[in-house]
């Protein structure tokens, strides 16, 4: 029997103002499958990427009407035959989804999917009258949702309020994917001087991250001085302001902050091929550049292969902080809990129903991660 509820739909870009909160009914659930209430979600820039474009540009991922959302928390209202890790009434934080089949899956990366793409970005049917779901598993800008059970993370034992959950949706997209960067990808330790452009919320839980770790230098790099301060007050030791900057000009201020010799750990969260170039040239000899910001289809980097070649320095991608789920979300928990996290400096609180109030003040960089709640 179909489920009834709400949702916001997006029938074509945010800005002419074709999003809007709609009854929707939902199908039966499969078998792996999970009936989940929403009680929140954070917005990501993916939701906007995804959810911004005009579907005449051919950017992948990019397709009307759909419901996007995928930070979200909830709990469990119906559970398919096979999901055996929640059960109804449980209280949940949402993910990504992927396969488990691949040759990728399989040796543990789960977040580098060979299948990523399509099960999160093109999601599958779960709302009628064609409406787009299965949004990284979970299309979580809805009352209700049928997630990928794949996607669902069990958080009972972590004995979480409702406010809580609400507090803590970014944990399972962007806040992650920082924080996982730095720890699990970069494995930083106390003498890495680590540079993070783009004080978003992925950026700002990397500051967090390295500020726990003990990194010895922390540069944050951004073009609001909003966040900037902010990120100052969360641990970083230097700020370089790119507004007006030539890129050269970023390079020795990087190398500056970073014992005259250039970063050991770069992580860029701003697809900005510039900004990316002037990280590679200012990371020193056997430095590592980790490439976290989606960019555009047709995005590229150049790169000056001799000297690369000779400085040992390593460029490579990264989804999701290598997360699994499973471990990471109660770690955050934990760190949260222990006064490690503050997930609380980064966040603000919206009605569903104003939901363009929120993205507003995320793309004027007045909120860092807006959250909805249902």
């Amino acid at each position: 029997m179909a489920f009834q509820s709400k949702a916001l739909v997006c029938r074509g870009p945010f800005s002419q103002g074709k999003w809007a909160i709609e009854p929707v009914q939902l199908r039966e659930l499969r078998d792996d499958e999970v009936l989940v209430e929403m009680v929140a979600s954070g917005i990501c820039h993916t939701d906007l990427h995804c959810g911004n474009t005009n579907f005449e540009k051919n950017v992948p991922g990019v397709y009307y009407p759909r419901v996007l959302g995928h930070e979200g928390s909830g709990y469990v209202v119906q559970t398919g035959s096979s999901i055996t890790h929640v059960q109804p009434g449980d209280p949940v934080l949402l993910s990504y989804s992927y396969c488990g089949e691949c040759y990728v899956c399989k040796e543990g990366l789960r977040s580098h999917c060979i299948r990523f793409f399509d099960i999160n970005f093109i999601g599958e049917p779960v709302f009628e009258g064609g409406i787009g779901g299965r949004f990284f598993g979970q299309s979580s800008f809805a009352k209700h949702s049928v997630v990928s059970g794949k996607s669902v993370v069990n958080v009972k034992s972590a004995d979480l309020t409702r406010d809580d959950l609400k507090l803590l949706a970014p944990l399972g997209c962007g806040l992650q994917t920082g924080s996982g960067t730095v720890v699990k990808v970069a494995k930083a330790g106390v003498d890495d001087c680590i540079v993070i452009s783009g004080m978003g919320g992925v950026g700002l839980a990397a500051v967090i991250a390295a500020k726990n770790i003990g990194c010895k230098a922390i540069i944050g790099i951004d073009r609001l001085d909003s966040r900037l301060d902010l990120a100052k007050t969360l641990g970083a030791t230097h700020v370089i302001n790119t507004t007006g900057l030539e890129m050269s000009d970023t390079v020795a201020r990087i190398r500056e902050a970073a014992e005259g010799i250039g970063s050991t750990i770069s992580i860029d969260t701003t697809a900005f091929p510039p900004l990316v170039g002037a990280m590679v040239e200012a990371s020193r000899y056997m430095g590592k550049i980790i490439q976290v910001g989606t960019g555009m289809p047709g995005a590229t980097l150049d790169i000056p292969m001799q000297t690369f070649m000779v400085s040992a320095k390593q460029y490579f991608g990264a989804v999701q902080g290598h997360a699994k789920t499973e471990e990471s979300v109660p770690q955050m928990i934990g760190w949260w809990k222990e006064g490690k996290f503050p997930v609380e400096k980064l966040v603000k609180m919206y009605d569903a129903e104003d939901f363009a109030s929120a993205v507003k003040a995320m793309e004027t960089g007045e909120t860092i991660k807006p959250i909805i709640t249902w």
